[in-house]
């Protein structure tokens, strides 16, 4: 079941205004030289105001005007330090491990519904998810690569799904026939302003601190679709059968939605690691699970992590490779509230 936990609460303090970025950075679909597993469960854990910095962040308008907001945490337990169960395997460097399990949706009826329906395409190249009727959810890095935006950011769209042409057309008056292909095309929204959390910036945090790769897009227009609600990330032991599941508009598919699910390999306090598999372009996509809803029989589905994309990490002193997905913990579930809501009062029970 989903348990229900107290939140701590982050509220808004000073925001000010900094200079436009310059909007010059590339695109980095693949991060090197991330601290992991055995790194991870060697740092200690951060202190309050270590999380004060690292939660505070930046906003980014679409006139390219920017501003920095600092929080104040309250109410905060601190993790245990690292909690990441190190297993030596040597795997040579790919996405797709082994066979091929990933699924390209085609058949409108699941294309069109929940959960297939909450999956965007962000116009940066990568993928996000719809989190209330406004606001995306996806990963810092398909907008910023840690010193700058990313070209491209600054006009940013996201792209949710409809079914090109509406099936077959019988010719009339000297018509063609119209047939629909099952691939989606996308009605493109323009993004109003972009949230990122302070703890991404290198200036911050001294390198790319992937536990801070997630970000929030909020949209000129709202929609009217359904879309996924935030849940804490259980841990491993808490998950049936430790199974995700997450789709994104993977490059080597191009104009398909592809769905995957696998279980994971092992956690720190801010990551998953595992071998869904995936290619570039399902970066950002939300990670879900279904669980029970407490006192209820019904099964709810929640976003509790971000899909990072393919990384690198020192295990056992080796270099290994996995892909990579940020955890939503308490602290972040409240930040991500917070940019939705406007305020940390509909933030109290995760």
């Amino acid at each position: 079941t989903w348990h229900l936990r107290k939140v701590p609460q982050i509220v808004s303090g000073r925001t000010f205004s900094l200079d436009s970025p310059k909007f010059e950075a590339k695109p980095e679909l693949e991060l090197n030289s991330v601290c992991g597993i055995e790194c991870q469960s060697r740092l200690p854990a951060p202190s309050l105001s270590d999380l004060k910095e690292l939660l505070s962040y930046e906003t980014v308008f679409e006139n390219g005007t920017r501003t920095l907001t600092e929080v104040n945490v309250l109410g905060v337990v601190p993790a245990p330090a690292g909690n990441a169960t190190a297993r030596a395997s040597s795997r040579r460097k790919r996405q797709i491990y082994g066979t091929d399990s990933r699924f390209s949706i085609y058949d409108k009826r699941f294309m069109t519904n929940f959960p297939f329906n909450t999956a965007v395409k962000i116009s940066t190249g990568c993928s996000g998810i719809l989190v209330s009727p406004r606001h995306v959810l996806t990963a810092a890095h398909c907008l910023h690569n840690g010193k700058d935006y990313v070209k491209g950011s600054k006009r940013l769209r996201v792209g949710l799904m409809k079914m090109k042409g509406s099936g077959r057309k019988q010719r009339r008056s000297g018509r063609k026939k119209e047939t629909s292909d099952g691939m989606p095309s996308f009605q493109w929204t323009r993004v109003k302003s972009t949230h990122i959390p302070r703890g991404w910036f290198k200036g911050v945090s001294g390198d790319v601190a992937l536990d801070y790769d997630y970000a929030v897009l909020e949209l000129k227009r709202p929609h009217k679709r359904k879309y996924m609600e935030l849940g804490i990330s259980p841990t491993i032991k808490m998950m049936p059968g430790s199974m995700i599941h997450f789709s994104g508009f993977d490059n080597d598919r191009s104009g398909q939605l592809v769905y995957r699910f696998c279980s994971i390999s092992d956690e720190s306090n801010d990551l998953f690691y595992q071998y869904c598999d995936a290619e570039p372009g399902s970066t950002g996509s939300g990670v879900y699970l279904r669980l029970k809803e407490p006192n209820k029989r019904k099964w709810k589905r929640k976003i509790i992590a971000v899909y990072s994309g393919h990384q690198w990490v020192d295990v056992n002193g080796e270099q290994q490779d996995y892909n990579v997905a940020v955890r939503i913990t308490p602290l972040k579930y409240a930040q991500i509230c917070l940019w939705i809501h406007g305020n940390d009062g509909n933030c109290t029970q995760g």
